[in-house]
């Protein structure tokens, strides 16, 4: 015993003489009487280990030991970066070693062993990673377990994550389990290269991550880091291979377990909606230049731009993936919230914790009890589809910075899968369930700002028109965004499909659509030379008609009243100059023999019943005026004259008006996910990098330790 004692004294004495050598900041403590730095001891073990020499050669009980010091996570991180491929190499038996022995430890009963071994595992997993990313080219799973050992280790490793998130034990251990398993799907940016995650995919932690979601409890504890788990599991080689997280999340039909998702989701973005209306007060009683210090990183201004908080594409991104793979969380959307409990009393100020961006970081749970605003005093309910509409007015606003372009274009997306859902459509034409939706309108020199309170309460179908209609009137730029018109147009046409198909007669002020459409199309014959060098814009023109022309030829089963298809007519007659400007650059295009003469020639075609309204109605419009010596006819009298000659109005049937092509991820929207996913797992990834491992709070809970 005498003579291993005095080994592993000689081999603390190498590592002092390293330690005066190796000076990390921060790391190092001087003792008063010596003057010399010391190092901790964890440090002096981790040193040990990065020796070539088994350490429990000269401590049995090495490793027993390691696990009851606080983890250092800094200098085993830095440690594994500073060494060389080679290096590494030479050390690959003790790290495999070390690898083993956290998992070994997580089915300890001492919790503080366990929660050392969880963030050891954190440091081991992000230092290989890290050097793996200079041209070393060694293998990362045999770097850290061994290729022999990898298929035991990664099972034993899923199996105790799998336990101890399911388990009646600490939060904080639940806590920490699923920041290792965000730090392990995170750790590349492109998740599916990591080839850990094959582990992870035949270790199912689904289970585990659904209970967390139905237990109220634990779901606000730790709701929104399963949310984005899941998220990012179900992004790992989606399109390569069968993901067993797609496969389960598509057939989930837990009740407790969707709403449990869903309240994640919704109390995220109400979070977001939150800030950002107390950033804009803050900004409008001009004590904005002042608090923008205090938040730090969180928001963002300079003089030239409007104030924007954050987006969090992470949470959207688990909102899209429920709607689009989970035919049942379509009824999630339309639950209220009582749990958001719309609640008059002020809102209780988040912790001061360290500001972090919130794309990466859940709401404070101080804030989620009280955190959705009463729409209106006579209504006290919200659901998950309010919110993500309010979420989407701000977001969509300004689509210059990459960020909410992305975010603009993923809630455009979600809003196509649910435009094309019966179900969803049936409860967003539901005339019994009616709501006051404030939605976000951007401040704009030409138009008053709307009274909140005068909104009238109108089935949600209403409130996804205004945000498509809000974004055509306010995106008419140079930097044209030209995906998300598409997107936009294309949502409104699969609502006016469903409409007619089940001829539902929806309330709306259908002529703020009509006079947004003919506006956009004003804008595109403006900028034409602009626009096509960068855009083909005839796609986005055929879809416009093809709108009014739903309308011409449906539109007596599914508008409201006889009269509101009278103010179509009216409509396309007042503005029947556009209508003429564009047939004529259309037609100049078709008969050009340049590379949109087809595709201006669709739009020529389209427009063949526009211009049967207006070459009727016209002549006659201006005969009565002269019969009756008016020089300017009121819309009334024009109105009687349309009335008056339908009958000789002759229209062409068109086909494929009320047809449309449905959401196809794979084929169209691959690359888009794939960019997301790996902005997402940077954000988290960085996010994971600063005070969330901190461990002051959990030496706390387990202080007592026989």
């Amino acid at each position: 015993m005498e003579h291993i004692s005095l080994h592993h004294t000689s081999c603390l004495n190498d590592s002092l003489t390293m330690a005066q050598v190796e000076k990390r900041g921060g790391l190092l403590r001087k003792s008063s009487a010596s003057k010399k730095p010391l190092k901790e001891k964890v440090v002096l073990m981790y040193d040990e280990i990065f020796m070539t020499e088994d350490p429990s050669k000269c401590s049995p009980r090495f490793w027993e030991e390691l696990f009851l010091m606080k983890v250092n996570l800094e200098y085993l991180e830095g440690k594994l970066e500073s060494l060389d491929g080679e290096e590494l190499m030479k050390i690959k038996d003790n790290i495999n070693c070390l690898f083993q022995h956290c998992i070994q430890a997580l089915g300890e009963e001492h919790p503080i062993r366990v929660v050392n071994a969880l963030q050891t595992l954190c440091a081991l997993i992000r230092g290989v990673h890290q050097k793996n990313k200079s041209t070393s080219g060694f293998d990362i799973i045999n770097m850290l377990m061994g290729f022999d050992k990898a298929e035991l280790c990664m099972k034993n490793l899923m199996e105790s994550l799998d336990s101890l998130l399911c388990a009646e034990g600490s939060e904080s251990l639940k806590s920490l389990c699923l920041k290792l398993l965000l730090c392990l799907v995170t750790v590349t940016d492109n998740i599916s290269q990591n080839t850990i995650l094959e582990y992870v995919m035949i270790n199912s932690i689904f289970e585990a991550i659904l209970q967390i979601l139905s237990h109220p409890p634990s779901r606000r504890e730790h709701g929104y880091d399963a949310v984005v788990l899941l998220a990012l599991l179900v992004n790992y080689r989606k399109y390569e291979s069968v993901n067993p997280y797609i496969v389960k999340l598509s057939i989930v039909d837990d009740e407790a377990t969707l709403n449990g998702m869903g309240l994640v989701i919704a109390q995220a973005l109400s979070e977001y909606n939150r800030q950002y209306k107390d950033k804009e007060e803050e900004h409008q009683s001009g004590f904005f230049s002042a608090l923008t210090n205090m938040v730090g990183s969180m928001f963002i201004a300079d003089a030239h731009e409007k104030i924007s908080v954050q987006t969090n594409e992470a949470i959207l991104l688990a909102l899209y993936e429920a709607v689009h793979l989970n035919r049942n969380f379509i009824t999630v959307l339309a639950q209220s919230h009582p749990e958001m409990g719309l609640v008059t009393t002020p809102v209780s100020p988040a912790p001061t914790t360290p500001a972090t961006p919130l794309g990466t970081t859940p709401p404070s749970s101080d804030v989620i009890s009280s955190v959705e605003l009463p729409l209106d005093a006579d209504v006290q309910t919200s659901n998950l589809l309010i919110t993500f509409l309010k979420y989407s007015s701000i977001v969509m606003q300004d689509t210059k910075d990459e960020h909410r372009l992305h975010s603009g274009k993923l809630c455009l997306i979600i809003l196509t899968c649910i435009a094309e859902d019966q179900y969803a459509n049936a409860f967003l034409h539901d005339d019994n369930m009616n709501f006051r939706v404030n939605l976000h309108r951007m401040p704009m020199r030409h138009r008053k700002k709307a009274a909140d309170k005068n909104l009238p309460c109108r089935p949600l179908v209403c409130a996804v028109l205004d945000l498509m209609v809000e974004f055509i009137v306010t995106h008419m730029m140079k930097e044209f965004p030209m995906d998300l018109y598409v997107r936009c147009i294309q949502v409104v046409h699969k609502l006016l499909c469903y409409q007619k198909k089940c001829r539902v007669r929806l309330h709306y002020t259908w002529r703020e659509l009509w006079s947004a459409l003919i506006n956009l199309l004003k804008f595109l014959m403006s900028n034409e030379t602009v626009l096509l060098a960068k855009h083909n814009i005839f796609t986005l023109a055929l879809m416009i008609v093809n709108l009014f022309n739903m309308f011409i030829t449906y539109g007596d089963t599914f508008l409201p009243t006889p009269s509101s298809y009278d103010e179509l007519y009216y409509e396309i007659i007042r503005m029947h100059q556009s209508f003429d400007n564009l047939y004529s650059m259309v037609l100049r295009l078709s008969t050009n023999a340049g590379q949109w003469k087809e595709a201006a020639s669709k739009v020529t075609h389209a427009l063949v019943n526009i211009r049967a309204i207006i070459n009727h109605f016209n002549p006659k419009i201006e005969s009565y005026a002269a019969v009756n010596h008016i020089s300017q006819l009121s819309e009334e009298q024009v109105l009687e004259v349309v009335r008056a000659n339908y009958d000789t109005l002759t229209l062409k049937l068109q086909d494929g008006l009320d047809q449309y092509e449905r959401y196809s991820e794979q084929h169209k929207e691959a690359a888009f996910f794939k960019e997301l996913v790996r902005s997402i797992s940077t954000n988290v990834r960085r996010n994971l990098a600063f005070h969330t491992l901190s461990q002051e709070v959990l030496l706390k809970e387990f202080s007592t330790i026989s």
